[in-house]
């Protein structure tokens, strides 16, 4: 077993039961996690969304590869000496026991924690898994996480507000209630936008609750958060998507007024390096 994972995992699993607000930003390569984890931040999460920005992939199911996402995850996790959390999808499969070997696969890049979504557009006639089946998926990496020999931090994420449920709120607490008691240990359900609404899902399911900001509109900040009773902030993609920002304005000035004043923004390359170097060997060096 790998002494530093299990540290790692106790460490994550730590901070959704310590006192107070963490903050988990969403790296997509091993740079982007190295800049967070210097900036000070205790854990990171990776963004299935950015990754795959970053291998020229739209942010559609089935765009990016199991072996691909993962693939990224595992430079994360040797970078950083940090908690990684996985932005596991849908578990890249629509049946329990596929759901169940990504779990397995997640804990082999050396990550000690994962989200798994309910949401599938391609699966059946809707887009939300049917209840019974959402929290089977559930139990399946609930159970494969408690096999592993470190902790490891499973979130579930209900995903109604996105899909368009009805009733979102409602669907929300139904789902999310499910599976906590089915064993996760973390309740994510993204894409509520306003503090009353937030709160009242902090009460009703009683668990961590994971909150993404970084949205277009989303203006509350982590004290704010932290008062409604929130446990971790993550950003999902919004920080790639950023990064692409700075890219399409840079290279439209560059064609368009033959200026380069982009570049006075970036890093430079000394300044890089030496905080690189510094960190050649991952979580293994100082």
């Amino acid at each position: 077993m790998d002494e530093a994972q299990k540290s790692r995992g106790i460490v994550f699993r730590d901070l959704h039961s310590a006192d107070g607000i963490f903050v988990m930003p969403n790296a997509w390569n091993a740079g982007s996690a190295c800049m967070l984890e210097a900036a000070g931040f205790p854990a990171v999460g990776t963004t299935s969304a950015g990754i795959a920005f970053g291998l020229g992939l739209p942010d559609y199911e089935g765009a990016l590869t199991r072996e691909a996402a993962l693939e990224e995850t595992g430079r994360i996790s040797r970078a950083v000496r940090i908690p990684v959390s996985v932005d596991a999808e849908n578990g890249y499969g629509h049946s329990p026991e596929e759901v169940a070997e990504t779990i397995r696969r997640v804990a082999k890049t050396g990550a000690v924690g994962a989200s798994i979504e309910d949401f599938a557009a391609s699966y059946g006639t809707g887009t939300l898994y049917d209840h019974t089946l959402a929290v089977e998926r559930i139990e399946a990496a609930v159970a494969t996480a408690a096999s592993l020999p470190f902790p490891f931090t499973l979130t579930a994420r209900a995903e109604c507000y996105l899909a368009g449920s009805a009733n979102p709120f409602a669907e929300s607490v139904k789902r999310a209630t499910a599976y906590r008691d089915a064993g996760a240990d973390c309740l994510y359900v993204p894409g509520m936008t306003d503090a009353k609404t937030i709160g009242r899902l902090v009460k009703e399911v009683d668990t961590p609750v994971n909150v993404v900001m970084g949205l277009a509109g989303n203006p509350l900040t982590v004290i704010e958060l932290e008062d409604l009773g929130v446990k971790r902030v993550s950003i999902g993609g919004s920080l790639a998507r950023a990064t692409f920002g700075l890219i399409r304005r840079a290279a439209a000035e560059i064609r368009d007024r033959g200026t380069f004043t982009y570049s006075e923004q970036q890093v430079p390359d000394s300044e890089l390096c030496q905080f690189l170097a510094g960190r050649r060997g991952g979580h293994g060096s100082t």
